[in-house]
């Protein structure tokens, strides 16, 4: 067992440090793993920015799980697979639907606080479920989990933060070159502290990504701003396999207002009766698809993407005037007083709303227990690929599956702990080599708009193989100008992020290039029916392998 944190070593710039575990990222996943962990030994836990800037905590809608009285675990099940579109796995659907109620009640035992009506649950609905089982504190759920989390972490005693700290490589036992995934292993990360531009070494004997996701590859999105992919980046650098990258869920309903950056209008908005409709205010969601605004969220997103299209518009309304005051001040406080704080009032009046990249149902490919093929490595939460979304998520299933394999991962660990992974990596400290502060942040800035600006307009919500040809052919260009410029400066995280949103652009358009068929959240028009043939995952890695595996 690695001893307790060592003190720092290198007075100068770069330092080692060693705890038992290493947690990389601080949502629900990570916090929920970075707790269980510590029952077992020291974790250092590191996070981009402050501890509670993620996904998780923007989380509006809530968290599926079978608790009301008229639903049951194959209904679930049933619609998960469904709303998967073939892919999804379906004996990771069933043990992520049954482990869910036990889940719940670890969290509420953890102080998460959902909203009740009486004795029980109130109970959401939202698109692709067939019954009202969406957990929900009000409509910050997000935050609330987040919050409850926070305050368990920071209360263990073995744990320790690194905020402000970024995550730049893996730490492994050979270079990725000369060793496949399963016979190479990984020792920790390089992590970059922004206050002083140093990089310092972080080994662990168990390292977890739980990383998050990376919308912030695209343009438009409602992820925040530290989404920029780097747990995925870091293990497709490190050699490993990137699952379904093509599959991003496109969040139907984010406010349109100049001022309002990445503000979802959650699903449960839909769910409780609001209507998509026209600047004139007619509803067309009846015209693609029976279930109106109640349709899986691919469906919606692409009736919209139409519309716009057609109409010219920039954009359309969601309108909930048909249910009281009273009702939408309460069960949505925070996006009320988010729309009145930009002139819109929703009781009266229709939101404006566009759609934005919001997930990714693809990731660093993971058996049940959150196991990379590299031993010493996990991937949990949006970082993952588990099998459990497919072609399409079933809304609220992230963050139940977040849970699920934290906990999974966490005793997966804790039953092969005493396990050797081999001997310690040489190179601990990170080399500089001749690099020198950068002269020419404009570069970065340039890339960083063209690269989300393209995958917006080529690899969006309706895609082509010119689209996808263009935009491949554009990213090799881009990506040769950052590894030169990576190369020949010191690191800032405005560097590294960019170096990873670049790294899975190209992942995205090679997977989507791939997948000559449409399915779930790939819609490409050249291929317009869903194929058998195609019933099977993407895997993409760094040695330029694209195969899909049934």
């Amino acid at each position: 067992m690695v001893k307790v944190f060592a003190a720092k070593i290198f007075k100068s710039e770069m330092s080692i440090y060693t705890s038992d575990f290493l947690v990389i990222g601080t949502g629900l996943s990570g916090l929920l793993a970075a707790h269980k962990l510590s029952r077992l030994g020291t974790v250092s836990l590191i996070s981009k920015r402050s501890a509670e800037v993620c996904n998780t905590d923007l989380a509006q809608g809530g968290i599926a799980a079978v608790t009301g009285k008229d639903d049951d675990f194959p209904l679930h099940i049933s619609d998960t697979l469904k709303t998967g579109s073939g892919l999804t796995d379906p004996r990771v659907a069933e043990l992520a639907v049954r482990e869910g109620p036990e889940r719940i009640k670890e969290l509420v035992a953890f102080g998460v606080r959902f909203t009740k009506k009486g004795a029980d649950f109130a109970l959401g609905l939202e698109g692709g479920h067939s019954r009202r089982r969406i957990l929900h504190a009000r409509d910050y759920t997000g935050h609330e989990i987040e919050s409850a989390l926070l305050r368990l972490a920071r209360s263990g005693k073995r744990i320790r933060f690194y905020e402000n700290h970024a995550a730049v490589d893996l730490i492994l036992a050979a270079h990725p070159a000369g060793a496949g995934p399963a016979d190479n292993a990984c020792y920790g990360a390089y992590v970059l502290e922004e206050a002083t531009g140093s990089i310092h070494s972080f080994l662990a004997s168990r390292t977890v990504l739980a990383s998050g996701g990376a919308g912030k590859v695209y343009l438009y999105t409602s992820n925040p701003d530290t989404a920029t992919g780097d747990g995925m980046a870091m293990a497709y650098r490190a050699g490993l396999a990137l699952a379904n990258m093509e599959f991003i869920q496109f969040h139907p309903t984010c406010l349109y207002h100049p001022q309002a950056k990445s503000f979802l209008i959650s699903e449960a908005v839909r769910g409780e009766g609001a209507v998509l409709r026209l600047a004139g205010g007619r509803p067309f969601m009846a015209a693609y698809d029976p279930r109106r605004e109640l349709a899986p969220r691919d469906i919606v997103a692409r009736a919209i993407d139409s519309e716009l299209k057609k109409t010219g518009a920039e954009c359309v309304y969601l309108d909930l005037t048909g249910r009281s005051a009273a009702f939408i001040k309460k069960r949505f406080p925070n996006i009320y007083k988010k729309c009145l704080s930009f002139g819109i009032d929703m009781t009266t009046t229709s939101i404006p709303v566009v759609p934005a990249a919001h997930f990714f149902c693809g990731g660093v490919q993971t058996d049940e227990w959150g196991r990379t093929a590299m031993p010493g490595l996990y991937a949990v939460g949006e970082a993952a690929c588990t099998g459990l979304h497919g072609a399409n998520r079933l809304a609220s299933n992230s963050l139940l599956e977040a849970c699920v394999f934290a906990h999974r991962a966490a005793g997966s660990i804790s039953g092969d702990y005493v396990k050797k992974t081999g001997k310690k990596p040489g190179a601990e400290v990170w080399n500089y080599g001749n690099a020198r502060p950068s002269d020419e942040a404009v570069m970065i800035t340039h890339n960083w708009d063209e690269i989300r600006t393209l995958m917006w307009n080529y690899v969006g919500i309706v895609r082509s193989d010119k689209r996808l040809e263009r935009a491949g052919a554009r990213i090799k260009i881009i990506s040769e100008e950052i590894v030169k410029y990576y190369w020949d400066f010191l690191l800032t995280r405005d560097l590294l992020e960019l170096r990873n949103i670049a790294c899975l652009a190209d992942v995205v358009i090679r997977s989507a290039a791939a997948r000559k068929e449409s399915r779930g959240l790939h819609f490409n028009i050249n291929y317009p029916r869903t194929e058998d043939a195609f019933a099977k995952n993407t895997v993409v890695d760094r040695y330029n392998r694209v195969e899909g595996r049934g």
